[in-house]
């Protein structure tokens, strides 16, 4: 026999007993369906675990700070841990790595004329802020040919306020001008309690980043070389010992990667060359743990219906051959192949878990939109899913999950068709 008249021949096996196929067929639909759902609100919560995580700040940041100034006495250990020149340049070539810039900060009062605020300016490399996917909302970005220019995070000018008036301004202050006048911490006293006079500098605002929800809302930016004189300034009127270009080192390093994986590794890198970092990518791999771990559980409460479903299949190809062995013991007088006769039920089984896996794939897109649509607030307040998919179906789990269907079809008809080729011809024509 050939291909098409076992396929013929499966067809109209399964038709002529169609209350039977039709039970076994809805046990793989069930099987099949549980899997998907369930492994789809998995999919669902790692979405929204990661849209929570991406609301806290830009995957693709890492924040490096220094582990503990080297190794001394240990060769090729002396700059683990540290941040200065040198290091920043190996980490430039960190495989991943889109752009690196050493940190220095400084706290101080900012005046616009009769307001002023208190500010964290944060010292970077001009030139890498776009990279970092920052967007201006008003003004420009920082240049690396400005002279004492500053850009502010998104919420400082919303800061200023009049030190003269109880009333605060429910408008935010024009921070693009270039009467900005900045003085280092009034706070700062020094042990003897003696009087300093704080230096100011004359700064120039030159625009306002637009919101990203991180950080970077809360703090200006400067050029680091003008932030470097600035603490040097600063630093001199306290009495504070200024340290030599050649000895300089960073508190921090921000580095920004391709994407969440350059993100991860990355950062297992760093730590290994003794830096501590903190991304809030982070966050995502625990989650992705929690997500892993509810998929698996979900997944097994679908997994043991479609081992039910093998089991029903199983029956029913084993009654299929108790029905038949008039018909099987004909087709081997006649001559058939025993390959042929395997073949013929392995194909039966299969078909079933195809067109059940094929009916449970679509079942399953089904109540994934109705989950998305109409129950999703009940739902998602019941799995702390908030603004957006509760069910996400990858198109390769639907594909995996037809192929499976198949597969388990044809496994739980494989002990029935090997019956059914070692059945003796004799034996079941006396048996009818």
């Amino acid at each position: 026999m050939n291909n098409l008249d076992i396929l013929e021949l499966c067809l109209r096996n399964l038709l002529r007993r169609r209350a039977r196929t039709i039970l076994a067929v809805s046990g793989v639909i069930i099987g099949t369906c549980a899997i998907i759902v369930m492994l789809s609100i998995g999919f669902g919560l790692s979405d929204s675990f990661q849209r929570q995580v991406e609301s806290w700040g830009n995957l693709r940041m890492i924040n490096v700070y220094g582990g503990g100034g080297g190794r001394p006495g240990m060769p090729g250990m002396e700059e683990r841990g540290v941040i200065n020149d040198r290091t920043i340049g190996q980490m430039e070539k960190m495989k991943g790595v889109v752009a690196v810039t050493p940190v220095i900060s400084e706290w101080g009062t900012l005046k616009i004329g009769r307001v002023m605020t208190h500010v964290s300016i944060m010292g970077v490399r001009p030139e890498v802020l776009e990279k970092f996917n920052y967007e201006v909302q008003e003004g420009r970005m920082l240049q690396a040919s400005d002279k004492n220019a500053i850009i502010f995070g998104n919420m400082i000018p919303h800061w200023f306020y009049d030190p003269n008036s109880m009333m605060g301004s429910s408008e935010p202050t024009n921070v693009i001008t270039d009467r900005l006048v900045f003085a280092g911490d009034p706070g700062w006293r020094p042990p003897g309690g003696q009087n300093v006079e704080i230096p100011e500098f004359r700064l120039r605002g030159v625009g306002v980043l637009a919101m990203t929800g991180d950080q970077a809302d809360y703090q200006a930016y400067m050029k680091i070389d003008d932030l470097e004189k600035i603490q040097e300034e600063i630093r001199k009127a306290r009495g504070e010992r200024v340290h030599p270009t050649a000895t300089k080192t960073y508190d921090q390093a921000i580095i920004c990667v391709e994407d969440l994986n350059a993100s991860t590794n990355v950062s297992k890198e760093l730590r290994a060359m003794d830096y501590q970092t903190w991304s809030p990518a982070d966050w995502i791999e625990s989650m992705r743990e929690q997500a892993r771990m509810i998929q698996g559980v979900l997944g097994g409460i679908g997994g043991i219906s479609l081992f039910v479903a093998a089991l029903g299949i199983t029956n029913t190809m084993i009654m299929s051959i108790y029905e038949r062995t008039k018909e099987i013991g004909v087709m081997k007088v006649l001559g058939a192949n025993l390959k042929d006769i395997r073949k013929m039920f392995l194909q039966e089984a299969g078909m079933i878990g195809f067109i059940g896996g094929a009916a449970g794939v679509m079942l399953s897109y089904f109540l994934s939109f109705l989950m998305n649509t109409v129950l999703s607030d009940a739902i998602g307040m019941a799995l702390g899913i908030y603004g957006g998919a509760i069910s996400v179906i990858p198109v390769w789990l639907a594909l995996a999950s037809l192929v499976f269907a198949t597969a388990i079809g044809m496994i739980a008809g494989f002990y029935p068709a090997k019956r059914a080729m070692e059945l003796s011809a004799l034996e079941s024509l006396r048996n009818e």
